[in-house]
């Protein structure tokens, strides 16, 4: 595996020349536009052959049921696991089906020996976490007989293999009353033979305050569930002043205190496929940043002419660039970047890695990972 930064006067041409990589693969994996101009400071997958000695890893990613057929199709084989995003509940138990059908992914995820994977979430009528209706289910007895039984029913029915469990913003109070539905979810799911995973937001501490944090007891549920999702990104988001999405700074930190009380056997790591570009100054409360593919990102760089810059310690890369009388700040990942957390996987030795999410073909990510990972 080689990545390379662009520098001024490179062109594809040259590029391939000094590494005797054919300019076809190089434009296939990177996913560059005709007539292929860069940007200085891109960062380029050069090489991807897969490593001699590779690591076998779980690799996840999660996807709505409006995503690409083409983009699923050229993902799921370096997939795991694929979260199809999501399955609501009512307070009495009842399953929520989305909107649109996902039976074509099922099958597509089996076509390609990944397994589909039901991703649970407390939504309201208006599509936002309700916390309520967490109360509601998490301290009934009989409406959490009724969700597991009716889950059951309809993940056998659908060929799900898996549940993942995505609650957020858990008042503190139903901590334990969360933790307790968790164990008995897998408990019931593990009968017959379905996977359990929890979503845990980026805590670097047990008394880390905040509705995200408080709810979230991470000991019991790194032993409630099979396994649990670090969400390691939004550190940079839709409302924050302009900074890198999963600096990786902080990344460590939460994979660190997450060490301290689960299994690492039982990690995955989060990692985000997207960026966001903020129009400049920014004010609290006011600018609101838009969401950025990566590979669209890098475009947005070369049409306008900026040069990408790199933090070295978030280690993310970022550019600025001027529309009008606005100025912008994007932030976003490469494979530079992308590079760096998949390095902490091996580093402390987790289970693997979870997308958030796989909507935008990112060909490169998943090239690096393939060299890098024996995909279980």
């Amino acid at each position: 595996m080689q990545i390379y930064v662009v520098e001024p006067l490179d062109t594809v041409d040259s590029i391939a020349n000094k590494f005797g990589t054919p300019v076809e693969e190089i434009i296939f994996a990177n996913q560059l536009i005709y007539p292929y101009k860069l940007a200085v400071g891109q960062a380029l997958l050069v090489e991807f052959r897969p490593n001699q000695y590779r690591t076998r890893r779980v690799i996840n990613g999660y996807a709505y049921p409006f995503i690409s057929n083409y983009v699923l199709r050229v993902t799921l084989p370096y997939l795991s696991g694929l979260y199809i995003f999501s399955y609501g509940f009512t307070k009495e138990g009842e399953v929520v089906s989305p909107a649109l059908d996902d039976q074509w992914m099922i099958n597509e995820a089996y076509e390609n020996d990944t397994k589909p994977v039901l991703t649970l979430t407390p939504f309201d009528e208006n599509g936002v976490f309700s916390n309520n209706l967490i109360t509601a289910l998490v301290n009934n007895e009989q409406a959490i007989e009724n969700l597991i039984g009716n889950l059951i029913y309809l993940m056998n029915e659908k060929g799900f293999a898996g549940l993942d469990i995505d609650f957020e913003y858990i008042y503190k109070e139903d901590r334990d009353a969360f933790t307790s539905f968790v164990a008995e979810c897998t408990r019931r799911m593990n009968e017959y033979g379905i996977w359990v995973s929890v979503a845990l937001a980026p805590k670097t501490s047990s008394d880390q305050k905040g509705l995200l944090y408080e709810g979230k007891d991470y000991g019991g549920l790194g032993a409630a569930a099979n396994s649990v999702l670090l969400m390691t990104y939004e550190w940079g988001y839709t409302y924050s002043s302009p900074m890198a999405v999963a600096p990786i700074n902080k990344v460590r930190q939460v994979i660190e205190y997450a060490l301290s009380q689960i299994p690492e056997a039982k990690i995955d790591m989060g990692i985000p496929n997207y960026g966001y570009d903020w129009t400049l100054p920014y004010e609290k409360g006011v600018t609101k940043a838009k969401t950025i593919g990566n590979v669209e990102a890098i475009q947005l760089a070369i049409n306008n002419g900026a040069t990408v810059q790199y933090d070295n310690v978030a280690q993310t890369p970022f550019f600025n660039y001027t529309i009008g009388n606005e100025i912008h700040e994007v932030w976003f990942e490469d494979v530079r970047s992308i590079n760096a957390k998949l390095n902490l996987i091996d580093e402390y030795n987790l289970r693997g890695a979870a997308y958030w999410q796989i909507m935008r073909l990112f060909r490169a990510n998943w090239l690096l990972v393939e060299s890098k990972f024996e995909v279980k």
